[in-house]
């Protein structure tokens, strides 16, 4: 007669069972089958994919804050999304859409430029126009096509770029941080960032490839959609610098030298031909400066406004230190491990960049938007680790923020004075 199996014995027997599946494998084996053909889909597709869907989510905010939105200088309560998105600087971009720039600049009785059109950079006003000329599609959603557009086409290029440092998953991780990055719901909406971000990565791209004569045009194109040519100059003047003195090891021959002497003076003169442009139309040699400082009310000057703003903030013996703090900080995480493995390139565009804003911003809330040229530091937040939980984690934390962002500046919250803060 055989014995009846111990305590023991039915536990061990019990382990070895399988487990019956739970709701999360079930929910992780459908999206295995719906999602594993991605996995042999072609880059830009898989780019396309990460771009579409984090516009989404971004669309999916904009429209919840537009719920909510009280009446502001632009529309009534609760407006449609594309009323929504149509205010702060794309209420710019819709005079220079509809009449262009004008021929003198407005002054106040003092003699004080008044903000007008020629803060706002020409060619993004300009493909909206040509849009609505083959379509009659009018401003507000010929300004969010092309935006959007413009977003898609940074993406691949993003991609491209980063494929020059990165494998491809971490590449594709480096754009999707991009794309959910706190303030990328400007690229879907009439500002110029997504077409300005666009001949950015394409510049760059084309230096790393030594594709000098390709990257003057684009760097003229950059120069007019955002203000980023002085930056752009410096890398190009570093960059062959770098190649000269490492010659012998990589030849830099004579008609290389020669091309990237003709996309510096390119990259030069083109950081200054909107003022220029603004001096022969309007015959008023500081009509830019004078605009660009408009809006702050006093007349530039170098990195002073940074020490001043601290000093608003923390107050007159902390406030001098923190913009001393904040360079220390930013130095620490350029020679960070993950960020020297983005290239000297991308690093140099990074450090001239923050210099360029340090030099000339007036910080205030629109400087986190204007942060988003420092794209290069996504694919080194790629690169401080492969795990799964830690980079899902970042694209949980952006998103968040992108709900910050869109509430707090987005929406018109007037403040004391009746100002409202700018994104």
């Amino acid at each position: 007669m055989t014995a009846a199996p111990s305590e023991n014995e039915k536990a061990a027997a019990t382990q070895h069972q399988p487990a019956l599946p739970s709701v999360n494998d079930a929910i992780y084996g459908w999206l295995y089958i719906i999602f594993s053909p991605l996995r042999s889909a072609p880059w830009w597709v898989k780019v396309s994919l990460i771009y579409i869907a984090a516009r989404i989510v971004s669309y999916a905010i904009l429209v919840g804050a537009a719920w909510h939105a009280e009446q502001s200088p632009w529309g009534g309560r609760q407006p449609d999304y594309l009323t929504f998105i149509n205010r702060w600087d794309a209420g710019w971009y819709e005079r220079i859409f509809n009449g262009g720039y004008p021929t003198s600049i407005p002054r106040s009785a003092d003699g004080t430029a008044s903000p007008n059109q020629w803060a706002f950079y020409p060619l993004f006003p300009l493909l909206a126009r040509g849009l609505n000329a083959v379509s009659g599609l009018g401003w507000p959603l010929a300004g969010a096509i092309v935006a959007t557009v413009a977003g898609l086409g940074a993406a691949l290029m993003i991609y491209k770029l980063f494929r020059n440092f990165a494998a491809p998953g971490t590449a594709l991780w480096g754009v999707a941080f991009v794309a959910s990055f706190p303030v990328s719901p400007i690229l879907q909406v009439p500002y110029a960032e997504s077409l300005g971000l666009f001949f950015l990565a394409l510049a760059l791209h084309l230096l790393i490839k030594n594709n000098y004569w390709a990257a003057a045009p684009t760097v003229l194109l950059l120069c007019l959609s955002r203000p980023a040519g002085a930056p752009f100059a410096a890398v190009v003047l570093f960059h062959l610098l770098w190649r000269w003195w490492h010659r012998k090891r990589e030849p830099f021959p004579a008609r290389e030298m020669a091309a990237g002497a003709v996309l510096l003076v390119v990259s030069l003169v083109s950081a200054f031909a909107w003022m220029l442009i603004a001096w022969w139309v309007t015959g008023e040699r500081s009509a830019y400066t004078d605009t660009e400082t408009a809006w702050r009310g006093t007349k530039l000057v170098l990195f002073k406004p940074w020490f001043n703003t601290g000093v608003e903030l923390v107050g007159g013996f902390w406030g001098p230190i923190l913009p001393i703090l904040f360079v220390a900080l930013a130095a620490l995480y350029l020679n960070s491990k993950a960020v020297r493995r983005i290239g000297f390139e991308l690093r140099t565009w990074s450090v001239m960049y923050l210099l360029y804003l340090l030099a000339v911003l007036h910080p205030q809330s629109s400087t986190f938007r204007l942060l988003l040229p420092l794209f290069p530091l996504a694919l080194a937040a790629g690169f401080i680790s492969t795990s799964r939980a830690y980079r899902w984690s970042v694209l949980v934390m952006f998103t968040v923020l992108q709900i910050v962002w869109v509430i707090w500046l987005w929406q018109f919250s007037a403040i004391s004075t009746g100002v409202g803060w700018p994104p």
